[in-house]
């Protein structure tokens, strides 16, 4: 889902590419909004040049009137493609951030109170609740209304600031927001509804326009396509994504942990041909399908190995990341109950806990380290007060990682 994602479609960027630097933001911890800015010069003449090509593209005049009659761009979007927290994060800290304690329970939860929608969606598109749940998770906090009243913005201001002044990617964004005019064009949403992150990414799993249009489906049957209020089109639509767009096989999981003696490599095989060779499966469980095929992937030397399947880079669609992949499937096993990696990655911790994280944003907001909530979720302003508390002690390397170690400084008093 383009939108969704990450996605992409073959001839567009991919949401993620489009969206790398709101990586965060699709975890939708994004920092508070600034306020907009008057147009500036140059932008009223562009915005009277472009309604006569929105209408050539089909956009009505009452449209136009009603979005772009008086926008103003915001301005703050070019702030945020230039200034994204850079936290470098290795491998197992990106893993422990996103399958984290506070997600794995909301994401049971979240099960329990979709389970027929789960299962209709396995009906129809054969793709794992697991996945699904993830993707979800991670992109909206299980669509958390406070994620989009806190850390959304409108996106057509965003989108009309991008498509006037963003000279490298002026051609998508203008598309964009024509694709944004349209969906108001249809009755599908309106301006105020469609808020998002400053890349125009929204709703439930974070659409941009394009995927919103083409791969979106009216799912329960309300007579329109919408990312907001009730998931149902958004896991639908998302499931839909990863089959049309991530060639997603029905029945596949996304591969295992693996034991592999020697490091055993050699492409793409059989699950079969894989097992004649020496690799098992880290649990000791055998192949579900032996006869399906995945690639070997080592992380990290000395870490967890993995064969990948096909549904593996579904996911990767997605988001062209493959930690970000990694992470997605693993969260779907955890919240189904599987248990953690069981070959740790050199030099990791063990994940806090859901009330470790609270104590440690309390600690820290005590200390002064403003973590913007203490509700056990860690987004960047959690991340932020970690590495500003970090460089304060002398705590190297100043990561912006939240874990054991920082927790015992903490509690240490210091």
């Amino acid at each position: 889902m383009l939108a969704m994602k990450q996605a992409d479609s073959p001839n567009t960027p991919t949401r993620r590419g489009v969206l790398r630097s709101a990586v965060a933001m699709t975890a939708l911890l994004a920092e508070p909004l600034a306020a907009l800015a008057a147009a500036p010069p140059g932008f009223d003449q562009w915005r009277d040049n472009f309604r006569a090509r929105a209408l050539t593209k089909g956009i009505s005049d009452a449209t136009w009137s009603r979005v772009m009659g008086r926008i103003e761009p915001d301005m703050s979007v070019f702030k945020q493609m230039r200034n994204q927290p850079e936290f470098n994060e290795q491998i197992w800290q990106y893993i422990n951030r996103r399958v984290s304690d506070w997600r794995i329970i909301a994401g049971e939860e979240a099960l329990k109170k979709n389970e027929a929608l789960f299962a209709r969606v396995e009906q129809d598109y054969g793709v794992e609740r697991g996945t699904l749940l993830a993707l979800w998770g991670v992109e909206s906090a299980f669509g958390d209304p406070l994620v989009q009243q806190n850390h959304m913005r409108p996106v057509f201001p965003s989108l009309a600031a991008l498509a006037w002044n963003e000279p490298r990617r002026r051609s998508y964004w203008e598309t964009e927001l024509i694709n944004a005019l349209r969906i108001v064009d249809r009755g599908w949403s309106t301006p105020e509804e469609m808020r998002g992150s400053w890349a125009g990414a929204m709703g439930h799993t974070q659409w941009m326009p394009e995927v919103w249009l083409n791969v979106g489906i009216d799912y329960d049957h309300d007579g329109r396509v919408s990312p907001f209020g009730k998931p149902d089109d958004a896991l639908g639509s998302t499931a839909r994504y990863l089959v049309n767009r991530g060639k997603y096989h029905r029945g596949e999981h996304w591969g295992y942990e693996v034991r592999a003696p020697g490091g055993a490599s050699g492409g793409n095989r059989t699950y079969a041909a894989w097992a004649s060779a020496g690799v098992s499966r880290a649990d000791g469980q055998p192949f579900a399908q032996p006869n399906a095929s995945a690639q070997m992937w080592v992380p990290v030397p000395g870490g967890p190995s993995f064969l990948l399947g096909p549904n593996f880079y579904s996911v990767r669609s997605y988001n062209p990341s493959m930690n970000y992949a990694l992470a997605i499937c693993h969260l779907g096993d955890r919240i189904l109950g599987a248990p953690p990696f069981i070959q740790p990655f050199p030099g990791s911790e063990r994940a806090l806990t859901l009330a470790e994280v609270q104590e440690m944003q309390v600690r820290l907001t005590k200390a002064g380290f403003d973590t913007g909530g203490t509700d056990g979720r860690v987004g960047n302003d959690t991340m932020k007060a970690i590495r500003d508390y970090q460089t304060k002690m002398g705590l190297l390397p100043a990561d912006g990682y939240g874990g054991l170690k920082v927790l015992a400084r903490l509690r240490q008093g210091g």
